[in-house]
């Protein structure tokens, strides 16, 4: 078992794994060295935990697509004086089996025994042409 927790977020505006990786690297202005950064008002209580090898799982359309490795925290405080979290992430994104998820508020923890496994590269692939909501249908019953 595990000993590191991860973070499930939806990921807002994003239609695609595609259209999150142009925003991180092309339209975002949350860039701290060359890492894209997400802002969040909530700390994690279980930031440790986190940083032995936790990943934020993106929630793209209802359906978990991707994730990619929390490198760190950093405090930001927004022009209104108030004090916010910024999660570092790796620039590499991870395609993961899709699974549904109904809509929520905020980010989760999500235990490392529950998230949906990577893709290999060959899955990836093969899985471009399908619709997300498709392949999580599929995984559903086990045809996938």
């Amino acid at each position: 078992m595990a000993d590191y927790v991860n973070l499930i977020k939806l990921s807002v505006g994003s239609e695609s794994v595609e259209s999150l990786i142009d925003w991180q690297r092309n339209r975002s202005r949350q860039i701290k060295g060359n890492r894209y950064f997400h802002i969040t008002r909530m700390w994690p209580k279980r930031e440790a935990e986190i940083l032995k090898g936790g990943s934020i799982y993106w929630v793209i359309q209802g359906v978990v697509q991707c994730r990619q490795k929390i490198v760190g925290f950093d405090e930001v405080v927004g022009e209104d004086g108030i004090r916010r979290c910024a999660i570092l992430l790796d620039n590499e994104i991870v395609r993961t089996e899709p699974v549904r998820k109904r809509p929520f508020q905020g980010w989760r923890y999500l235990d490392a025994g529950d998230a949906p496994r990577d893709l290999t590269k060959a899955e990836a692939a093969a899985s471009e042409d399908i619709p997300p909501k498709l392949m999580a249908a599929l995984s559903e019953i086990g045809v996938r």
